[in-house]
């Protein structure tokens, strides 16, 4: 063993496997926790790298639009725990490309978008649909993809 950092392997069984793309089976709480985690590292991260458009004029720009935080913050926390339920659902089942970024990727960029810009009710809705949108389409490319190795 060169590396004093790899984890113990018992004597006639794999190598510890780091691949990204594995499927990731589990006891239901174990995913309910992964998918909120998951929803607050996004929101969480799209709120602190929207600050200088919401904090006080001295700190940055000033506020791209008036209006209160909190009903976009809770929107995107609903749509991430979906988004992110969607993608560990199917990684449970199939091997999925890095579920938790693509989740924390879509909840970050909705959330960000939303507290910099404020838009209207149907315009959140519609980016709602579209991050909703891309993770199925990711989880349909995993399925897809694991279809094509079981006829192999």
């Amino acid at each position: 063993m060169t590396d004093p950092f790899a984890p113990d392997v018992p004597a006639g069984s794999e190598p510890f496997d780091d691949d990204e793309e594995s499927v990731r089976p589990g006891p239901f709480r174990r995913h309910a926790l992964w998918a909120a985690g998951v929803t607050a590292a996004g929101v969480a991260v799209g709120w602190v790298t929207s600050l200088f458009r919401i904090g006080p004029e001295e700190y940055g720009l000033p506020p791209a639009a008036p209006g209160a935080l909190w009903p976009y913050l809770t929107a995107w926390a609903v749509i991430g725990l979906v988004v992110a339920g969607l993608l560990r659902a199917t990684a449970a089942r199939v091997p999925v490309y890095a579920p938790g970024r693509t989740a924390v990727a879509l909840t970050y960029l909705g959330t960000r978008l939303s507290l910099g810009w404020r838009p209207e009710a149907p315009v959140v809705g519609a980016m709602a649909a579209a991050a909703l949108i891309a993770a199925a389409v990711w989880c349909a490319v995993a399925l897809r993809q694991n279809r094509r190795r079981a006829e192999a």
